[in-house]
């Protein structure tokens, strides 16, 4: 397997790709305008709080008020006994007008706030700081135990009495050294006391904390063993990046080169092309399948469809053999779209057991590189794939693409001669209903023409029906739905 990690900078927008073996597996980006508040610790005011909903908002300087559920509360008292949250009501962990420290745990998605926490954790490398207890937890994929015990073991020796704060070693931390777990513990704690001294002569609406920048970001969660090198196109986050890396992870310095090529970073692999198919809905697959991708509010579905593809043997081998590959094609999809929440996976459907043993395995092994946490069930009776992903940030398409003017994000609009219809039931109520001479209608030019070039007819039964004249106006500037009737 062979990875690069690209990161593209330009003045108002800064990518990182992580292409596997020549193909784009995930993009991340980042713009001047919108950057991500995921991971930031703010000073926030108690706007408002709910006891029915065991919620409060939380105002903290940004557009939208944010969320902070009860169950993302631990009680300072707790905190020190290092219990877990005893469910108290909402009205008796918080006030309104209070002050409160915050973390974004999910960024603003559509029209909701971000979400929060009183829970406040500091990710470095290899360790996250947990200030509010002294739990020590390991990355469940960390597989081996004497691993785990070795790496329990560290942390614990690595504690003094003064820092008896609490860590989850992540999965990066597998077999790297106890030194290198020692420099994290320090950088963390030297964080944490910043922290902490800001937090005192903060206001409300403040930053405390701020992530580092994404391609510091991008080095810090997806640099591993398996990655071969990091190409970056600029100077400055070349240096920032090698800094970065100076420090923490110094034996794969040498892995960090600058890109000195006049061809853009991202036409190395057809990231950006890879980019825009990732916006439409149907994704073809090599064997001449496809797959049918719709992201709603709710969920996301994904079709597997056989299209052209025939098979050499029979119809049964011929839907196994496209389903395993619609199930790697689907684990990639949802990393490279960043699709999160509810998935439903449709399947072509199988009559042998193992057939269906092996797709979902299949999907689950594929599923074993997403950075995201990912939770897969069994199959339906429907031959349906229920699945959840972690959605902490918009997915691609929200973050690059907005609702179609013409039809306002409903993916369809109105057939001319629906409109046409339409318009004819408008005529007879406002000719019944108003006095006026003639009637003015303004439709969009396709409309209109279809009307006078097919309907004629209709239109001077309306006028003997209604007793007045009807005149038809083209408005270039209307959608094939916009219509007004107007009473002269």
């Amino acid at each position: 397997m062979s990875e690069e990690i690209l990161i593209n900078v330009t003045p108002n927008e800064t990518r990182v790709a992580i292409v596997e073996n020549g193909m784009l597996q995930e993009v991340y980006m980042e713009r001047g305008s919108d950057e991500g508040l995921l991971g930031n610790i703010y000073k926030g005011r108690v706007s408002r709080v709910l006891p029915g909903m065991q919620a409060a908002f939380i105002e903290m300087g940004l557009p939208r008020t944010a969320f902070l559920n009860a169950a993302d509360m631990v009680p300072s008292s707790v905190k020190e006994e290092g219990e877990p949250t005893p469910g108290l009501p909402i009205a008796e962990l918080v006030r309104e007008g209070e002050l409160v420290v915050v973390q974004v745990i999910k960024d603003p998605i559509g029209t909701k706030g971000a979400r929060l926490t009183t829970n406040v954790s500091v990710p470095s490398r290899y360790l996250v700081l947990l200030p509010d207890t002294e739990t020590i937890g390991l990355s469940t994929r960390i597989d081996d135990e004497n691993e785990r015990a070795r790496l329990q073991e560290c942390v614990q020796k690595l504690r003094n009495d003064e820092n008896r704060y609490g860590y989850i070693v992540r999965t990066k931390a597998e077999g790297i050294a106890e030194e290198a777990l020692k420099a994290d513990m320090q950088y963390l704690d030297r964080v944490w006391q910043l922290i902490q001294s800001r937090t005192e002569s903060a206001r409300a609406g403040d930053v405390i904390y701020e992530e580092p920048s994404l391609p510091v970001r991008g080095l810090r969660d997806l640099m591993h063993a398996e990655v071969d090198r990091v190409r970056i196109d600029h100077d400055g986050a070349f240096a920032e990046v090698r800094e970065f890396a100076k420090q923490f992870i110094p034996e794969w310095l040498n892995r960090i080169e600058i890109y000195p090529g006049n061809r853009p970073i991202f036409d190395l692999y057809g990231v950006d092309d890879e980019i825009n198919r990732a916006l439409e809905t149907q994704t073809p697959l090599k064997s001449g399948g496809y797959l049918i991708i719709d992201q709603t509010e709710a969920m996301t579905t994904v079709d597997v469809n056989t299209g052209g593809y025939v098979g050499h043997r029979n119809l049964e081998e011929t839907v196994y053999k496209t389903n395993l590959e619609a199930a790697q094609a689907i684990a990639r999809q949802l990393r490279l779209r960043n699709l999160g929440g509810i998935i439903i996976i449709d399947f072509i459907d199988m009559d042998n057991d193992e057939h269906k043993r092996q797709v979902l395995r299949t999907l689950e092994q594929a599923l074993e590189r997403d950075h995201a946490k990912t939770s897969v069930s069994e199959l339906s009776e429907l031959g349906l794939v229920e699945m959840t992903r972690k959605r902490t940030t918009e997915s691609l398409g929200h973050r690059l693409c907005e609702p179609c003017n013409t039809c306002n994000g409903k993916g369809i609009i109105k057939t001319v001669e629906t409109v046409s219809f339409e318009i004819f039931r408008e005529i007879m109520r406002s000719g019944r209903q108003f006095e006026a001479t003639k009637l003015l209608v303004m439709a969009s030019p396709g409309v209109v023409d279809r009307i006078l070039e097919e309907q004629s007819t209709t239109i001077a039964e309306l006028e003997e029906l209604i007793g007045r004249s009807i005149r038809f106006k083209r408005e270039d500037q209307y959608s094939q739905e916009q219509f007004d009737v107007v009473l002269l």
